[in-house]
C-alpha cells in the first residue's frame, strides 16, 4: 500500500474508531483474513477493545501482514476443530481471556459449534458475537436458541459493494488459472451454484463476457430472480453438474457431494467462493481417484475413464491473486467495529440482530469523505 493510501486509511480509521469506541472497552478474540490492507483494521479493533489473539483463517494470510500484526498481538492457528469442541473452546477462550468480558469477531461461523459451553462455562462473559459472512450468519441463525447477541454484518447494505466485487474476483482469477493452462472460458458451459450476492455476481460477470451460464439455487425465489434477469435456470441440478464445463461453488454451504465428483463431464473445472471444508466434500469422493499437480494451482484429480480439474485446492479461488476489493472492504471493517461497539454497550437480547441505520449512514458518510474524492 502506498504511503499516501496508508496514510487516508489511518485517518479514515481513526474517525471510525473515535466514534465507536466504547467507554469501557472489552476484551476481544479476532478473526479474520490477514491481507496486506489488514493491519489498520487489527489496530482499530485494538482501540475499541482489548484484542487478545487474531485468528488468521487458513490459507488466506499475507506473511509480511502476519509478521507485522505479531509484534502487538499474538496470533494462533485457527481450525474448526478448535472451536468444534466445547471444552477445547473453552480452554482456549480461558488461556486468552480468563475472567474478562468478551467480544468474539468472526468470519464464518467458526464460534457457533461451541457458543453454548462458551457462554455457559467460562470464567469471564461473552457478551456476544459479530459475523461477518453469509454463511457465518447461517450458521448462527439456524439454531434454534442462541445464547447471546449475534450482530451480523453479513447482509448489510454497506457489505453489498464488496459482494459484488469478490464476485468479479473469483471470475477473474478463474479465468486466470484457466489461461495458464491455455484455456479460455469461452465453449464451456459454467454452472453457478448459489445465486445470492456473490453467485449472481459471478453469475452477471461471466454472462457479460459471453459465457453461456446456467444457475442452479435451491431457493426457488432465487431460482425466479436468476429467470427475470435472463439467466438458464437448471430443473435438474444433478444434470447440470453433468453438462458444465466450469463449476462455480457460491452457496455458502455444501456445494458438490462426494458422489456428484464423478458426475462431473470430463475436464470439468471446479472453483469455490469460500473454503472447501464449506463447499466440497472432498473426503467423500470415491476410492481410485489420484490427485496430482496440473498447474499451478491447479489440481488433477483422475480415475479409469474420468478426470476434473480443482481450483486452489477447493479453496477460495480469488485469493491466489489477493482478492483484493479496493477502499469498499472498510466499509464493513467500520460496520463491524460498530457491532463490537454495540456489544461493548450492552442491552442487546440474546439472537440475530443488526448495526441500526443511522450508524450505518454514519460510516457511509465518513467512508465518502475520504474516497469520493
Amino acid at each position: 500500500m502506498e504511503t499516501t493510501d496508508r496514510a487516508r486509511l489511518d485517518t479514515y480509521i481513526g474517525k471510525v474508531t473515535e466514534a465507536f469506541a466504547p467507554h469501557d472497552r472489552p476484551s476481544s478474540l479476532l478473526i479474520t483474513h490477514l491481507l496486506p490492507e489488514r493491519p489498520a483494521f487489527v489496530g482499530a479493533v485494538g482501540k475499541v477493545s482489548h484484542l487478545r489473539a487474531v485468528l488468521p483463517k487458513p490459507r488466506s494470510v499475507h506473511a509480511s501482514t502476519r509478521r507485522e500484526i505479531e509484534r502487538t498481538v499474538a496470533c494462533d492457528e485457527l481450525s474448526r476443530e478448535l472451536f468444534g469442541d466445547p471444552d477445547t473452546a473453552v480452554a482456549y477462550l480461558e488461556a486468552r481471556a480468563a475472567g474478562e468480558s468478551v467480544v468474539l469477531l468472526d468470519v464464518g461461523g467458526y464460534f457457533a459449534p461451541s457458543l453454548d459451553a462458551l457462554c455457559e462455562r467460562f470464567s469471564g462473559t461473552v457478551l456476544g458475537v459479530v459475523e461477518d459472512t453469509e454463511n457465518g450468519h447461517k450458521r448462527y441463525a439456524e439454531r434454534d436458541k442462541l445464547p447471546c447477541p449475534v450482530v451480523s454484518v453479513a447482509r448489510s447494505p454497506l457489505k453489498t459493494p464488496e459482494d459484488f466485487l469478490v464476485g468479479q474476483s473469483v471470475v477473474f482469477s478463474t479465468e486466470a488459472l484457466l489461461r495458464q493452462r491455455g484455456d479460455i472460458l469461452h465453449g464451456r458451459p459454467a454452472l453457478v451454484l448459489g445465486f445470492g450476492k456473490l453467485g449472481s455476481s459471478i453469475a452477471r460477470l461471466l454472462h457479460a463476457k459471453g459465457v453461456r451460464v446456467i444457475v442452479y439455487d435451491i431457493d426457488p425465489v432465487r431460482r425466479a430472480q436468476a429467470m427475470s434477469e435472463g439467466f438458464e435456470v437448471a430443473r435438474d441440478r444433478d444434470r447440470a453438474v453433468t453438462t458444465a464445463g466450469l463449476v462455480l461453488c457460491a452457496t455458502g454451504a455444501l456445494s458438490l457431494r462426494g458422489e456428484d465428483f464423478p458426475q462431473l463431464k470430463n475436464g470439468a473445472y471446479v472453483a469455490t467462493v469460500t473454503s472447501s471444508e464449506d463447499e466440497l466434500e472432498l473426503s467423500g469422493l470415491p476410492s481410485g481417484y489420484v490427485r496430482d499437480g496440473a498447474g499451478e494451482h491447479v489440481s488433477r484429480y483422475s480415475t479409469t475413464g474420468h478426470y476434473f480439474y480443482l481450483l486452489n485446492g477447493g479453496e477460495a479461488v480469488n485469493f491466489i491473486h489477493g482478492a483484493s476489493v479496493g477502499p469498499f472492504i472498510f466499509l464493513v471493517q467500520a460496520e463491524i467495529l460498530a457491532g463490537a461497539a454495540m456489544l461493548a454497550r450492552g442491552g442487546l437480547d440474546a439472537g440475530m440482530c443488526e448495526v441500526p441505520t443511522a450508524d450505518r449512514e454514519a460510516i457511509a458518510a465518513t467512508w465518502l469523505h475520504y474516497y469520493n474524492r
